[in-house]
């Protein structure tokens, strides 16, 4: 993840995004720089739009975690429901129980 983040960094700050300078931020932060991994990087970065790949990427989470909370709630109901039943069943139970 560090990977991407110093490409993110890189173009933040409007530099260009090689080999060398991916390496020096890594560096700079203490990570260990695995030569292989800058190489895919910025072979895959090449000719990408990041400002727009970053305008597509916060798109998606935003309505991700209101979607996400009604199904909870809705399962969370669900689960209230079952319990009261067996409760009712419960109680029935007991009542049957008394006039045997």
């Amino acid at each position: 993840m560090e990977y991407v983040y110093s490409a993110m960094l890189l173009h933040s700050a409007g530099q260009p995004i090689t080999e060398k300078n991916v390496e020096k931020v890594l560096t700079a932060a203490g990570v260990k720089t695995d030569a292989a991994r800058v190489k895919a990087l910025v072979a895959s970065l090449e000719g990408v739009n990041i400002d727009e790949a970053i305008k597509s990427a916060t798109a998606i989470p935003v309505a991700a975690p209101a979607a996400a909370q009604a199904p909870a709630e809705k399962k969370e109901k669900k689960k209230e429901e079952k319990k009261e039943e067996v409760s009712q069943d419960e109680a029935a139970a007991g009542l049957s129980a008394l006039f045997d």
